[in-house]
């Protein structure tokens, strides 16, 4: 599942964030904010009518994102037990 996707208050974990083409600035720097395997993230809000842009938490840090930028981090919902 995409970080786009992620239902707004949904624990998941990042799986991978994906190069859109060779030498992608973008998800280079999304790395570099602390979106790697393994990290915990949830969308905590979302713009007007579900819209641009998401209000992301990773760790303790809160990032506003595009759609088409989480859209590149593919994550995994964590199943509560």
């Amino acid at each position: 599942m995409r970080l786009s996707e992620l239902p707004k208050g949904s624990a998941a974990v990042v799986d991978r964030v994906d190069d859109a083409h060779d030498a992608d600035l973008i998800a280079q720097r999304l790395r570099d904010l602390g979106f790697v395997e393994g990290e915990p993230v949830r969308v905590v809000a979302c713009g007007p009518l579900g819209a641009d842009p998401l209000l992301v938490q990773i760790g303790s840090t809160r990032f506003a994102l595009r759609r088409s930028e989480a859209a590149r981090v593919s994550v995994c919902i964590e199943v509560q037990a």
